[in-house]
Order: structure tokens, then sequence, then C-alpha cells
């Protein structure tokens, strides 16, 4: 074998153990399918979307639990209500600020509610069926009156929806569902897994354009925004 070759393996095999590695580091522990349901005087309207959770699998253990993926939007149509939408943003309402970490934990608690006793993550994926989110569970929900002006935005309540989408419009319900990994980074559809899902910027196409729309969009909720609010929306 020549110099040249002898290198060139090393290198080939320090590239794979690389990859190998930011693999393990960045693969999803678990993905699990959130569904929003809305009562309707046009019947039941519903949104669901596939969001992954990441574990800090760092050496140093200096990162933390993250969430990719995007709100859930639930288009309503022409309703006859104060708002065609309901999103549900990816945080959740604690005392006067918001929270962007529990949506982690959606699924563990939701699941650990249903069953009556507490899922680790080492559980979560071997875990069944589709159980309700409720309560605190339920992330922070809001509607536009126009998608296309964040100014528009609408704190919707859980148990008082109609008060913001109009009458004969109520939330039905919440559900999250465990879903396979898939075959990450390479989960395409199909056998190979569902990716997370992508496409909140085609409804609410400001979320694309330059500058904070996302804590505007907040703020017109009545929602405390900071340099995380588009995380309420978005994430990677």
């Amino acid at each position: 074998m020549s110099f040249i070759s002898k290198w060139a393996g090393l290198l080939g095999l320090l590239a794979v153990l690389v990859v190998g590695d930011q693999i393990r580091i960045n693969r999803p522990g678990h993905k699990f399918r959130l569904t929003v349901e809305v009562t309707t005087p046009d019947g039941i309207k519903t949104g669901s979307g596939i969001l992954a959770v990441v574990p800090d699998r760092n050496y140093n253990r200096g990162g933390r639990t993250t969430t990719r993926g995007e709100a859930v939007f639930v288009d309503l149509g022409q309703n006859r209500g104060k708002g065609g939408n309901l999103v549900a943003l990816l945080a959740h309402r604690q005392d006067a600020k918001l929270d962007f970490d529990d949506i982690n934990y959606v699924a563990l608690r939701a699941y650990g509610a249903a069953r009556g006793n507490r899922v680790s993550f080492n559980d979560i994926q071997r875990q069944t069926g589709v159980v309700p989110v409720q309560a605190d569970l339920i992330p922070v929900l809001v509607s536009l009156g126009d998608p296309n002006d964040p100014k528009t935005a609408r704190l919707v309540a859980a148990d008082h929806a109609e008060a913001v989408l109009g009458e004969g419009y109520a939330l039905r319900g919440l559900t999250v569902e465990i879903v396979p990994n898939g075959f990450w980074p390479i989960d395409f559809g199909g056998v190979l897994g569902n990716p997370v899902t992508r496409g909140i910027e085609a409804k609410l196409p400001w979320l694309a354009a330059p500058g904070d729309a996302a804590a505007t969009a907040l703020e017109a909720a009545g929602l405390p925004a900071g340099g995380e609010a588009r995380e309420a929306f978005a994430r990677k």
C-alpha cells in the first residue's frame, strides 16, 4: 500500500467516524405527531405536525434538549367567526413569560398522564396509541385575523375559543402519538420515515420576511416577546 493510499484510507475512516458521531448526537430521541381539532359550524377541522425531540448528547453535557418542527396550523376555512385559523405554538405560558422548553416534554407527560405513571426518554419510543394533551400541557394558542399580518394575532383561551374564533367554534382537543424515528437524516418519507413537518412560512409568510415579525405577533396577542420569539413558530 502506498503512502498516499494509506493516508487516504485513514482520512476516510476518520470522516466516517465524525459523520457517525454527528448522527449519534443529532438524531432525534423520539418523534411525535401533535394534532389539534377544532369544532366548527361546518364540522371538525384538524391540523397536525410531526415534531422531533433531540436530547443533549454532547460530551460536555453543556447543551439542552431541543425540539425541531413547527407550530401546528389549523385552517378553519371560510368561517363566520373572527379568525379563519388556529395556531398551536411551540411554547407554553409560565406565569408572566413564555416557556420554550416545555414543548420538549409534551409527549412524555401526555403519555405519563394517560398511563398513570411517569414515562422516561428511554421508554417513550415504545409507547403506542393516541393520547390526549390536556390542561397545562396544552401549548399557547393564537389566531390571526389576517395570516399575512402578524399584528392581527390574538390569544385564544383553550376553554373559550369562541371569544376569538366566533360562535360555534370550540377547541375539541389536542392529542399526541409517537411515530417512528425513521432513518434520520434521510427520513424523507415512506419507508425511510416521516420527517418533521415544514411549511408554516407558506401559511404565515411574514415568518420568512426580514425583521422580527414573530415578536410582533406575540406582542399583538398580549404575550411577552424576546429574542426567542421565532422559536414559538418554527425551529430547525
